[in-house]
């Protein structure tokens, strides 16, 4: 096994628990939600240009390529600020964790536009996880005014996150796009969409207003969307899907973890309950089904095997 594909988990887990990190950041820094993906995605756009320009990657020729990666961008950049506006209502914590239901959504894409069938594991898991997210709920709603703002949010930003992961697949379908144009095209986009939304919603939010904010912001651009997103797209190709399915769950654990200890924020056995159920079932979503014509065809290879072993 080479030494990439050793350290692969590691840099899984590494890239998870600074984009959990990420959440502190949005929840310190006195700057709107939308105004924070702008900046994340302007910081990231600068930063990705400059490998464009440092490594001579060239943008794809085919125009729906383009199209689809910008598109990709509008998503993500939505996905950010709904997450940003659900991590002030409900924490970084629960938030992270409605965010991580993309996988849901995801497969519904998957069976409405991409004729993918659902097995029964995932149906399984999708009421696992409608049952985990009503035991965080309940008491959030009781304690929290904002919650069900909150919950509203975080689960459309997992809708959103899915819309610009098929984006994603969409532009390489379309042609195959090396990674920082790729993601040069993806903060093109986000920071187009955001620019409308951040000067009507978060009017006098906008700009950091300390020298420790722009630092801040600095650090949310580049190290949370560049280099996580980095170690994560390295990482992923490298593992099983039943590994990365589990090590991506490190981001919400991370997220709940710094939002119980260093924010202090009230989180009761039935919310860790549900927290743990609906990490569970993001886990066995995550597992895709095996193809029956494969599943077929190593049956009967196996008892092919076996009277080959009794003849002789």
């Amino acid at each position: 096994m080479a030494v990439s594909s050793r350290s692969a988990p590691i840099g899984l887990v590494i890239g998870c628990v600074i984009f959990g990190l990420g959440s502190l950041i949005v929840a310190h820094v006195n700057i709107g939600g939308w105004a924070m993906a702008f900046w994340r995605l302007a910081i990231s756009g600068v930063i990705f240009s400059l490998l464009t320009v440092w490594t001579k990657q060239r943008l794809p020729r085919s125009k729906p390529a383009i199209i689809f990666a910008l598109l990709s961008g509008v998503f993500l950049g939505f996905d950010l600020a709904f997450w940003h506006e659900s991590i002030h209502a409900v924490g970084p914590g629960i938030s992270t964790l409605l965010n991580s239901l993309q996988i849901f959504f995801l497969a519904a894409i998957g069976f409405l536009y991409f004729n993918e069938r659902q097995s029964p594991l995932q149906l399984v898991s999708l009421c696992l996880a409608i049952l985990g997210v009503a035991m965080i709920g309940s008491p959030e709603f009781a304690q929290n005014d904002k919650a069900v703002f909150g919950f509203v949010t975080g689960i459309v930003s997992g809708a959103m996150l899915a819309a610009s992961m098929t984006f994603i697949r969409k532009t390489h379908d379309a042609e195959p796009t090396p990674i920082f144009v790729l993601m040069q095209l993806i903060s093109i986009g986000g920071v187009a969409a955001m620019i409308v939304p951040m000067l009507i919603l978060d009017m006098g939010h906008i700009l950091p207003n300390t020298w420790a904010e722009i630092g801040w912001i600095l650090i949310y651009g580049s190290v949370m969307q560049c280099l996580a997103w980095g170690l994560i797209a390295y990482s992923i190709p490298k593992l099983s899907l039943t590994l990365t399915g589990l090590l991506l769950l490190t981001e919400p654990i991370a997220a709940l973890l710094i939002d119980y200890s260093w924010l202090d924020k009230p989180i009761n056995t039935l919310q860790w309950s549900g927290a743990l159920l609906t990490m569970l079932a993001i886990y066995l979503g995550s597992l895709k089904p095996k193809n029956r014509a494969l599943r077929r065809y190593r049956f009967f290879a196996r008892r092919h095997k076996g009277k080959e072993i009794k003849v002789k």
